[in-house]
């Protein structure tokens, strides 16, 4: 079993309150449940209205299309100009793997 996990930073210029960050983050959820069928969730700085930290994970067992499912996920986040991305990480998870 592999887990493809990204963790995503953002910076949300000209936001003014959480009800603004809380529209910002349904949208980018909603879009990517819809389109990659990911696991999506704001994992940092919730009570921050300029920052927003996000996750998201798939699991499969096929390591390099996880990579690119996470990777392609990532591009289409930054590609909604909602928010600037100031940090991405993906890391795969290896777990019972025989050897």
């Amino acid at each position: 079993m592999i887990v493809a996990c990204g963790s995503l930073t953002f910076y949300l210029h000209g936001n003014r309150s959480l009800k603004g960050k809380r529209k910002v983050v349904k949208s980018i959820k909603d879009r990517v449940k819809n389109k990659f069928n990911l696991s999506v969730a704001e994992t940092g700085d919730q009570d921050v209205w300029q920052t927003l930290q996000l996750g998201i994970a798939a699991v499969g067992s096929d390591s390099r299309y996880l990579e690119g499912l996470i990777q392609q996920a990532v591009d289409f986040i930054e590609n909604l100009h909602l928010a600037e991305m100031t940090d991405c990480r993906v890391e795969l998870l290896h777990i019972n793997e025989k050897f």
